[in-house]
């Protein structure tokens, strides 16, 4: 296999279109992408041919409509490219008015009631932006969802809206400083994906893997990830198998797959792309996870992709890496040597920062899920308080500025104290693992976001605040003489106010929980507590100043993300419930009635039996206690059902479900530790943890 030759080689890319097209239509569809401008249709007509003739000789036979509605998967509907003709006979068209335009069933994909269910009509809209892609022999178009109104009905359509702002208000900040020449500026991604590969027939045996994605009960086994000695350690031959399939796949379709390894806990891994513009960044991030489940399959294997699959082990994060760039080449967040003297660098790191500070509460919210729920603050990802890690040189550079030192950054060559070893440059900061939002150089890493998240919700939040902080940014320097004092006055102000979003130490500590509480950061711990905050009123004023989400649909993202929340936790509920009262209840009884039988037969023989009755005992008590909670759990259950108000809703799951559902877990595992493994009716998470070589 030749990388070179296999790359993108199923994307109607750059390459392909030069190929494809004439040059005056090549020049007319790059020109709308570039400048934002809608696409004349004759020019579609041609794009539509081109890519209907490139698709047929890769052997497509059908193309849809590639979209991201809220469920946070992807969706499509394949329509063939034939078309019957007289005699019989058929043709293979595709017209440009279906390439810009299609209509999939608006009410059955969640619209947090925009759309009734008797309104059915919906529309998704291609996004020449994003290349099209060829995946199981069908032409996949990237396309935004809509409703018949023209409410956002999809994650696409914000992000779009967020990428177009931001880009205007930092070419306005931008040439205020002097910099004319830049006409765009491009949001830049590497989202790092996390996931488990457990065997695909062993997680098959359990009920709430197959309807949940994670377990829901589990004793942990005799060992975790306490020796760390799975991380980075040698990739075992069938996952090493699954990743080389991987990599082809997403390779072939354009994806940057570059760095591979065995995260923390048994049975994890980690995939990382290189970094590319958000937009397509997301694309690929949802390709990436739906083919992981494919490949996987192919080898037996499973592929998880839940927040918190297995307790007692960490869980699995996604991490984003959020920059800007210049269509100049330049990174706006790259300090260079003298940040304290680098006036563009500064500005822009000052909007990252107010704008973490001041909409920290929907920037937590974007990442929000049940899922993550179980994963944020437990000591393997940042906890639920934002923050934002700057490290010492970066603190102290602007420091220096405000104080109009001068200041270099404290670059140094580290020698290992062996002659054979090179030096190496250190770097001017530490890594911050604990920080949810950590500066590395420059970019900004958001390590909040779920496994199983799309990344365009939190970048949707970034772009957005940023964009505000810079459009404030530009009027003071609008209403200036002087720009560099200006920019001092800037940053200076934005410390004062907004400095209290910068924490450079242990995000885990107790004393940090505490210190946030003092600074006024807010510690929003579950989905419904952070998810109503998307419709506070600063929150609502800031996304309709920049026509990015309206008044209607941040309603509508509001009730899709507490009914989501609420539908998984019952989901869970119910899984558990069958699951205690047909396998695990009997189970225990079962096992509890054999070691009865053998006290009974050591009596009557008159041996001691004392250590088999108060086992047995320890298992009655157990058993009852499963019984009881199930029942509880399933009372809990059938009250929720008559909650009709999303937001009650969500708040009873969290206050009385989620912690029946703890204590009915609780009995079960500490009974499976007493029960003999082959009584007991689901794999161990030794076998599901362990069993992949």
């Amino acid at each position: 296999m030749s990388i070179p030759e296999i790359f993108a080689e199923n994307v109607f890319n750059e390459k392909a279109m030069k190929q494809a097209l004439s040059p005056e239509v090549y020049r007319s569809l790059k020109k709308a992408v570039n400048e934002n401008e809608p696409l004349d249709f004759a020019v579609a007509q041609e794009v539509a041919d081109a890519m209907k003739d490139w698709a047929i000789s890769k052997g497509a036979t059908h193309y849809t409509h590639w979209f991201q509605p809220m469920t946070g998967i992807t969706a499509e509907k394949h329509d063939s490219f034939i078309s019957p003709v007289k005699g019989g006979g058929i043709i293979m068209e595709f017209s440009g008015k279906a390439l810009i335009k299609g209509e999939p069933d608006a009410s059955s994909f969640p619209n947090g009631g925009i759309r009734a269910t008797f309104e059915a009509r919906g529309y998704t809209a291609w996004d020449p932006s994003s290349y099209a892609f060829i995946k199981d022999n069908t032409l996949c178009i990237p396309t935004a969802f809509c409703s018949y109104s023209g409410e956002a009905l999809d994650k696409k359509t914000p992000l779009i809206r967020s990428l177009e702002t931001l880009n205007k208000k930092a070419v306005k900040v931008l040439h205020l400083l002097g910099k004319t020449d830049v006409n765009k500026v491009l949001v830049t991604v590497g989202a790092e994906q996390e996931y488990f590969l457990i065997d695909r027939e062993t997680a098959l045996k359990r009920d709430d893997i197959v309807f949940t994605g994670r377990t829901l009960f589990g004793a942990n086994a005799p060992k975790g990830q306490e020796l760390g000695d799975h991380y980075f350690g040698a990739i075992k031959p069938r996952v090493k198998s699954f990743m080389e399939s991987l990599n082809r796949e997403l390779w072939k379709l354009g994806i940057l797959a570059k760095t591979e390894h065995n995260e923390v806990a048994p049975a994890q891994h980690e995939l990382a792309p290189i970094f590319t513009l958000v937009n397509t960044a997301t694309d690929h991030n949802q390709l990436t996870m739906e083919i992981m489940k494919k490949i996987a399959e192919r080898h037996g294997l499973m592929c998880l992709l839940a927040e918190k699959p297995f307790k007692g082990v960490n869980g699995s994060g996604k991490h984003n890496n959020w920059s800007l760039t210049t269509d100049t080449g330049v990174n706006l967040l790259d300090p260079g040597e003298t940040p304290a003297e680098n006036l563009q660098f500064l500005l822009f790191l000052c909007a990252v920062l107010k704008a973490a500070d001041e909409y920290q509460d929907i920037l937590r919210a974007s990442v929000a899920s049940a899922g993550n729920d179980h994963r944020l603050g437990a000591h393997e990802a940042p906890p639920a308080i934002i923050s934002v890690f700057l490290g010492d040189d970066l603190s102290n550079a602007l420091n220096a500025f405000i104080n109009n030192d001068t200041y270099r950054t404290g670059k140094s060559v580290m020698r290992l104290g062996a002659k054979i070893l090179p030096p190496l440059p250190k770097d001017t900061t530490d890594r911050n693992r604990t920080s949810p939002l950590a500066f590395t150089g420059n970019k900004f890493e958001f390590r909040m976001v779920g496994s199983n998240d799309s990344i365009a919700d939190c970048n949707v939040v970034l772009n957005t605040a940023v964009a505000e902080s810079l459009d404030l940014f530009a009027k003071e320097l609008e209403n200036s003489k002087n720009i560099a004092e200006a920019v001092h006055n800037i940053v200076a102000k934005t410390l004062k106010e907004n400095g209290r979003i910068i924490f450079n130490g242990n995000n885990y500590s107790d004393e940090w929980t505490k210190e946030a509480e003092s600074r006024g950061l807010l510690n929003l711990r579950t989905t419904p507590e952070a998810v109503c905050h998307y419709t506070d009123s600063k929150n609502v004023e800031l996304f309709e100043k920049h026509k990015v989400l309206s008044i209607v649909e941040l309603n509508a993202i509001e009730k899709v993300m507490l009914d989501n929340y609420s539908r998984i936790v019952k989901i869970e509920a119910l899984t558990m419930i069958d699951m205690a009262r047909k396998n695990i209840y009997p189970a225990i009884n079962n096992y509890s009635s054999k070691v009865l039988s053998t006290a009974m037969l050591k009596a009557s023989n008159g041996i001691d039996n004392k250590t088999d009755t108060t086992l047995a005992s320890k298992l009655s008590a157990l058993s009852d206690g499963v019984f009881e909670k199930a029942e509880e759990l399933s009372a809990l259950v059938a009250k929720s059902n008559t909650i009709t108000d999303s937001k009650e809703l969500a708040y009873f799951i969290k206050d009385e479900v989620l912690p029946c559902m703890e204590s009915l877990r609780s009995f079960a595992d500490n009974a499976q530790m007493l029960t003999d493994e082959k009584d007991w009716p689901y794999p161990s998470y030794a076998k599901l943890l362990f069993s992949v070589k």
